[in-house]
């Protein structure tokens, strides 16, 4: 059984999709026939800006896991073979500094429901009871409701081919440059990553091959979330780092 089939979530789920379909017919006169899209990335934006709380709980986990790192991996060195112990001082240590291991999965977690329901009025081909004609529509000859991979087995590949290969392009770049520019460094006395860590690195390109199976409307709203996040955490980083506004150490004689 479909989650989203279910009564209640299923009324949700068409109250999202009208006002969607409400935004594009807004911006028709302005867009065009490209009304559908430019209502998806306004939807998304709407929705990252309402889960802004989130991001800046997520940064705020990230400055302490790592001003914590040096002291976690000194419990590690020292009670590495007690796993028992270990256990019980990392704990104390989380509770003397007033935070949790979770801290940065909680929010997370908070943001997932509402996400999942943005994502999937852009991959139902009925919502409700009824068609999801936002799928129906084409943008500069590309239909929102087929996917990449759904499009080359068609027999009408071009022009539409160029629309799809430019979103997943802007995807990879985007992720490339989320994977380069927002990496925090590494605090003195972590372990450097291993082969296993820098393997795990490259995991966000997943994201294109995952949008090269979906529809095209659903893959341009994980780009422009995706980007939202690169400019969001970088943004917040700057705010909420602890160093900011802090003296620069004068110089020793």
């Amino acid at each position: 059984m479909d989650f989203f089939s279910w009564p209640p979530i299923a009324a949700v789920l068409d109250a999202a999709y009208g006002f969607v379909t409400a935004l594009s017919t807004a911006v028709e006169p302005v867009a065009g026939s490209a009304a559908a899209l430019v209502a998806i990335v306004v939807l998304t934006v709407l929705v990252r800006a309402l889960l802004l709380p989130v991001g800046v709980s997520q940064v705020r986990a990230e400055y302490t896991r790592r001003r914590l790192a040096p002291a976690l991996a000194e419990l590690q060195r020292r009670h590495g073979s007690d796993r028992e112990l270990l256990a019980r001082k990392t704990m104390e240590l989380y509770r003397d500094e007033r935070t949790s291991p979770f801290a940065g999965m909680l929010p997370l977690l908070a943001q997932l429901p509402v996400i999942s329901l943005v994502y999937a009025i852009f991959t139902h081909a009925t919502i409700a009871g009824h068609t999801n004609a936002l799928l129906g529509e084409h943008v500069f000859g590309a239909p929102l409701g087929t996917s990449f991979v759904g499009l080359t087995g068609s027999a009408s590949v071009w022009p539409g081919f160029w629309v799809y290969a430019a979103v997943l392009l802007l995807i990879a770049v985007v992720t490339t440059v989320s994977r380069r520019v927002l990496a925090l460094p590494q605090p003195d006395g972590s372990p450097a990553p291993t082969g296993a860590l820098r393997a795990l690195s490259f995991l966000p390109y997943v994201t294109v091959v995952f949008a090269a199976f979906v529809p095209l409307a659903a893959a341009v709203y994980i780009l422009t979330s995706t980007a939202w996040t690169v400019v969001e955490r970088a943004t917040l980083r700057r705010l909420l780092d602890p160093e900011r506004g802090r003296p620069a150490p004068s110089p020793s004689h």
